[in-house]
This record gives C-alpha cells, structure tokens and sequence, in this order.
C-alpha cells in the first residue's frame, strides 16, 4: 500500500472515528435527556414555583453564576422561581440544543422576559449544567451575561432590584 493511500485511510478513521465521537456526546436522541430538559424549561416557563422544585433531589443545589447566589433544597429552588417570577414578567427560557455526557446535561439557550419596570424586555444567551441523579436533579448551574440583561432591559449596570 502507497503512503498517500495509508495516510487518506487514516485520516478518513480519525475523522469517522470524532464524528461518531461528537454523536455519542451530544446524544440528542435520548428519551430521558429530551423528558429532563423538556421538563426543566416547562417548569421554568410555567407559573407554578412548585413545579421547578420538584424536579429537584431533596439537597440539590441551583447556583445562578450571574447574580451570585446559590439555593440548596426542594423550597429554595422553588423560592427562588417565585421570585423571579416576582421581578421578571414573561420570564421564559427557549432551549436551542442539549447534550448529554453520563450523569451531565448541558443546554445551550436563551433566557428571556421583561424586568418589571424596565424599559424594554431582555433576551439573552445562556447556558445551563444539569447534574442528573435517577430521575431527577442533582444540581442547575445557569451562566447568562448580567450586564446584558441589564443593558438590553435599558437599566443602568449598577441596578438593584427595588432601586
């Protein structure tokens, strides 16, 4: 076998070999990845605090990486939906895509509402971590630009709820 034949049929495994890679990475047709994830934003858009909490373990952990808080348990979860249910009218999330590795879900998305008292509404990118235990959530990591919520909401970058 010539070099350059060895070296294409190389290089075609490799490339097949990342793609399926990527394939079972991202591992789009799961049913119990698309229930989790169809499950979370559904709680997130609905208006029941309840709903959200409950998809949760009773210790798990929500940390909101933009504002700096975490909430532990089933009730801080919830709380935590109530009051941004409380401060953003509209509030809603629309999943773009999601992966699956293992016990871990990452969704790519865009979180959206209306910042009661701002100008104008808000739509940003966000990501979301998912820890997956069984048939429910260990932990919620949601990274979102503030500043861009702020701006976009026609609020200046210092702004405080109830400010």
């Amino acid at each position: 076998m010539n070099f350059r034949l060895k070296t294409t049929l190389i290089a075609t495994a490799v490339v097949t070999a990342l793609g399926a890679t990527a394939a079972m990475a991202s591992d789009n047709g799961d049913a119990h990845h698309s229930k989790v994830v169809t499950t979370w934003a559904a709680a997130w858009n609905g208006s029941d605090p309840k709903a959200l909490g409950a998809l949760f373990t009773a210790d798990a952990t929500y940390t909101d990486h933009a504002i700096g808080v975490t909430m532990t348990g089933r009730q801080q979860i919830s709380g935590w939906k109530e009051r941004t249910d409380a401060l953003i009218e509209n509030v809603h999330v629309t999943v773009n895509r999601a992966y699956r590795a293992g016990g871990h879900i990452t969704i790519e998305a865009v979180y959206a509402g209306h910042i009661k008292g701002a100008p104008k509404p808000f739509a940003v990118d966000m990501a979301t971590l998912l820890d997956v235990h069984g048939h429910r959530l260990a932990a919620d990591q949601d990274f979102y630009n503030l500043g861009s919520v702020l701006s976009q909401s026609g609020l200046p970058a210092d702004w405080k709820p109830g400010s």
